[in-house]
């Protein structure tokens, strides 16, 4: 019996594909809500119990667009990939479709994301 195996370096490529970026998106994503919510509180107790110049200039940088615009992205994108990896989870048969589901969460994300960029770059730019 003659096993089918990559053995040696040709066995190390990376045929991940998109199962594998989701994962990898998914765990940068809820470290990067961790840490911006972190910053979120200590400027808050730094506000409120010091009155520290610190907090104002973390304030500063919240409320700049370009933060707003990336916290919009990870918070969309965190949520519905965990929404795609409990239905996964849920109905096990599925687990077989997990890149077209992939895709519907994409197709999801992408005009929900737009939509709230454009309301809230119209907003800051002028808009009403």
């Amino acid at each position: 019996m003659v096993l089918k195996r990559n053995v040696g370096l040709s066995g190390l490529k990376y045929r991940g594909g998109g199962p594998m970026l989701a994962w990898s998106l998914h765990r940068i994503s809820g470290i990067t809500l961790i840490s911006l919510l972190s910053l979120h509180v200590l400027s808050s107790f730094f506000q409120h119990q010091l009155g520290n110049d610190l907090a104002t200039n973390i304030n500063i940088i919240y409320e700049s667009i370009y933060v707003q615009v990336f916290i919009v992205f990870v918070v969309i994108f965190h949520g519905l990939n965990g929404l795609r990896i409990i239905i996964l989870d849920t109905f096990p048969k599925l687990i077989e479709y997990q890149r077209e589901v992939i895709w519907l969460q994409w197709l999801a994300f992408i005009p929900i994301y737009g939509l709230t960029v454009f309301v809230m770059v119209t907003r800051a730019f002028g808009g009403n």
